[in-house]
């Protein structure tokens, strides 16, 4: 099973007849080119398409284009889109998910979580692993920039969150999730706190744009809870999983 990183936190999950791709923004290359449309898209299988919410860095409609190629693909879309981008409203056949809904068939199980932004986090099963994409779910402290009311504020509503992913999965098989440096001197810090409470096998930065050197940085911190950090260098990377 591998994953390849396009851009920022998108994804595509390659299984045996399966492809999982995740809040698609950008490809490897460009906006419209690069390892997605010259090779994943005519992967055989089936085609699942997951978009955490409508933020524009997450959610790329040239999706729906994908159906001409793809009417198979199965689209599971955060609700938050059905409200901020009007001209999804009129495609048929797209599942919408709020925190706490669930979509299953025989390839793929999905629970949506919630956001402390906007939107769905992820978690899904397929073929015998269990992943987690967060979305914009983190702790979006700004802690440099706020009053410590504020940004315990937020990391109050972040460890709800959590906590409510840790009873449902307390052990997590790969997880992709934001270490955004813009946040400042405790940019990881809702990484951190992710991986000390959730057993994480494989941990996947994103939402870092092109601070790959910050992103890897991350990489002890995982590695202090056992879990293998997947160092991405450059869009389109390949990276081994299972």
């Amino acid at each position: 099973m591998e994953l390849v990183y396009l851009y920022h936190s998108g994804f595509a999950l390659l299984a045996d007849g399966v492809t999982v791709i995740m809040d698609y923004f950008e490809d490897s290359v460009s906006a419209g080119a690069g390892v997605l449309h010259d090779r994943i898209l005519q992967r055989p299988g089936r085609l699942y398409v997951l978009a955490s919410h409508f933020h524009a860095d997450h959610f790329n409609p040239d999706i729906l284009s994908w159906r001409e190629r793809r009417p198979d693909a199965v689209y599971l879309l955060s609700r938050d889109i059905y409200r901020h981008r009007k001209p999804v409203r009129e495609v048929p056949g797209i599942v919408w998910l709020r925190r706490g809904d669930e979509y299953a068939d025989e390839g793929l199980r999905v629970r949506a979580f919630g956001s402390t932004d906007v939107g769905v986090s992820f978690w899904f099963s397929l073929q015998g692993h269990t992943f987690f994409h967060a979305g914009d779910l983190n702790n979006w402290h700004w802690m440099d920039e706020s009053s410590e009311e504020e940004w315990r504020r937020s990391e109050r509503l972040f460890l709800i969150e959590l906590g409510r992913l840790k009873k449902f999965a307390p052990q997590l098989d790969c997880v992709m999730f934001p270490v955004d440096p813009r946040l400042g001197r405790e940019y990881d810090r809702g990484a951190r706190q992710l991986v000390e409470q959730i057993k994480t096998a494989i941990f996947v930065p994103m939402h870092f744009d092109e601070a790959y050197a910050a992103a890897a940085a991350f990489g002890p911190v995982a590695g202090r809870t056992g879990a293998r950090m997947v160092e991405l260098r450059q869009r389109g990377q390949t990276e081994q999983l299972f």
